[in-house]
């Protein structure tokens, strides 16, 4: 069990003089949020002698790009908003990287920055500490908006506003930063007492899901891409039922991962870099898809070339035909394919045909194409592997994937049964996976439902949130971190090899793993690679957060979007 609970009650308010800050942490509270992340800094003392006379509970990462990394996952556990404080400057600045990944991705965030004192605003170069030009603008290419609030009355109407755009599709992370003073000088604004964020309705427009019926209700061979979007639409059983009434085969991407049910006999999982299913889905007269911009891993690096005609469904009106000509429908994924369900009549036909194939005989040849292809390459010791670890890990249980190799297969080949995935496919960013896991494993404990989750890394990449350890000790938390050694940034090697012949500045010196972890408090253990299974069932026995180090050096299958 994490060392807080939820519920105990905190300092009665009024035991000081409330400020600024006191009104960040009451609108949060009346809002629903129980759960900080971030890192302490001078500019922003004022909120965190708030949080003493609030019921806020606070977890403080070592780094700030691990704390946005922990409130991502946190949103992605719970499926509610993470919340994350930082620092004037450099604190602000480090966290970038993260909230690019959370932005990516649609994960719904509140970022509250400190600022300089107001005097100091407006680009002057008055050599105050931590002073940026323009701190707001630093965060432009990775929030959805960025507000500077210099009245201590416009603290709650501001990150009531904040919340509600954060949590309207397309969800994502919203900066506001307060300066110093605002957060420190006593206040008249009375106490908050009550805050409301609804979501902005995102409808689909009625004509256009009209003619995504015509299409669909004539097509002889629909098929459907579900991506990221369709997780966080919440639209997994509207697309279950669409699937069914269309006979259509579907295919979840990286981000869409446990969208659609492993095992049905419609899903071709995940394989979405395989030649076998882009084959197929170019065959498909016409194409359904749904929160994805069949961006470079859809489109098996920009290799598709669609033969049919597309209906593609996204948030974002950005994404909308940003790859391929369609009918573009902007729309949050769950409104849009409950009114796309609604209006197809069931079932569509009762006959399907791929060329004189039934769909599911379709499904069942290609992922079996997909199979040998994968046998005839001699990863069985990398099958094994990912298999070892799915067998290992409950059905239920979240897991956090860092960008690694394992990773890599993981997008294609895990199957998320009643858990969920998730990966930092969104940015791409090293250092995910630990600080994510444990801002899931707080969140899950936040919510009531406790629960481990695993987090997988490379050598490479655990070092970028190795000082988490610290983290995950103080407060208790359940993760098991798993980290597969291979001595270097093994995917950049395998890419330099196979383009150059050789890799260059892709090996590295890391420390013993198992060592460093007992130093932070933390039980480890290296096994072997056939070994991995039994030491993650050790490790989820346990209490707290362990290590489990395997070394081994995985390889990817071959990518058929290079094949002649």
């Amino acid at each position: 069990m994490i060392d807080f609970d939820p519920g105990t009650a905190a300092p009665t308010r009024g035991t000081s003089q409330r400020n600024g800050g006191d009104l960040v942490v009451e609108t949060l509270e009346a809002l629903g949020a129980k759960t900080v992340f971030g890192i302490p800094g001078q500019h922003a003392l004022g909120l965190f002698d708030a949080m003493g006379r609030g019921n806020l509970h606070f977890v403080s990462s070592r780094v700030e790009n691990n704390s946005a990394f922990a409130a991502d996952g946190y949103s992605r556990a719970t499926g509610e908003v993470g919340v994350l404080f930082l620092s004037t400057g450099p604190g602000a600045l480090t966290s970038l990287a993260g909230l690019q990944e959370a932005y990516a991705t649609g994960v719904p965030m509140v970022v509250v920055a400190s600022q300089i004192p107001l005097e100091g605003l407006g680009a002057r170069r008055k050599g105050m500490l931590h002073q940026l030009d323009d701190q707001k603008a630093s965060a432009a290419n990775v929030t959805k908006s960025q507000r500077l609030i210099q009245h201590a009355s416009g603290i709650p109407s501001a990150i009531q506003d904040a919340w509600t755009e954060a949590i309207s599709s397309p969800q994502g992370p919203v900066w506001l930063e307060i300066p110093q003073n605002v957060l420190l000088d006593p206040i008249m604004v009375p106490p908050v007492e009550d805050a409301l964020a609804e979501a902005a309705d995102n409808p689909p427009r009625v004509e256009l899901v009209r003619e995504a019926v015509k299409w669909l209700s004539t097509a002889e061979r629909p098929a459907i891409i579900a991506g990221g979007g369709t997780r966080r639409g919440r639209a997994e059983k509207s697309l279950l039922s669409i699937a069914e009434k269309l006979r259509a085969p579907v295919i979840c991407t990286p981000g869409g991962n446990g969208a659609f049910p492993w095992t049905h006999e419609l899903s071709l999982q995940s394989w979405i870099e395989d030649r076998h299913m882009t084959d197929l889905l170019e065959d498909a007269d016409v194409l359904i898809v749904i929160g994805s911009s069949l961006g470079e891993v859809t489109s098996n690096y920009f290799t598709f070339a669609p033969r049919g005609r597309i209906i593609q469904i996204d948030a974002e009106p950005r994404v909308l035909e940003s790859n391929s000509p369609g009918l573009g429908i902007r729309a949050d994924a769950g409104q849009a394919l409950a009114a796309l369900d609604d209006a197809l009549v069931a079932p569509v036909a009762t006959t399907r045909s791929w060329h004189g194939t039934a769909p599911e005989d379709l499904v069942k040849d290609s992922l079996a194409k997909v199979k040998a292809r994968l046998e005839s390459q001699d990863l069985g010791k990398e099958l094994k592997f990912m298999s070892d670890i799915r067998e290992a890990v409950p059905a239920d249980m979240q897991t956090f994937w860092d960008m690694t190799i394992s990773a890599y297969w993981g997008w294609s080949c895990w199957d998320a049964r009643q858990g969920q995935f998730h990966s930092a496919q969104g940015a791409g960013g090293l250092g995910y996976g630990f600080p994510a896991a444990i801002g899931g494993a707080v969140g899950l404990e936040t919510v009531g439902k406790p629960g481990r989750v695993l987090a997988v890394s490379g050598d490479g990449s655990s070092m970028y949130s190795i000082s988490e350890l610290a983290t995950a000790k103080q407060h208790n938390i359940p993760v098991t971190w798993l980290i597969v050694d291979d001595g270097g940034y093994g995917i950049l090697r395998e890419y330099m090899v196979g383009a150059f012949g050789k890799a260059t500045a892709t090996e590295l010196a890391r420390p013993d793993f198992v060592k460093l972890a007992e130093a932070f408090g933390v039980p480890a253990t290296r096994v072997a690679p056939e070994d991995v299974g039994d030491a993650l069932k050790a490790g989820f026995a346990a209490d707290g957060p362990n290590v489990v180090v395997v070394e081994t050096l995985l390889k990817m299958f071959g990518p058929t979007h290079l094949d002649d």
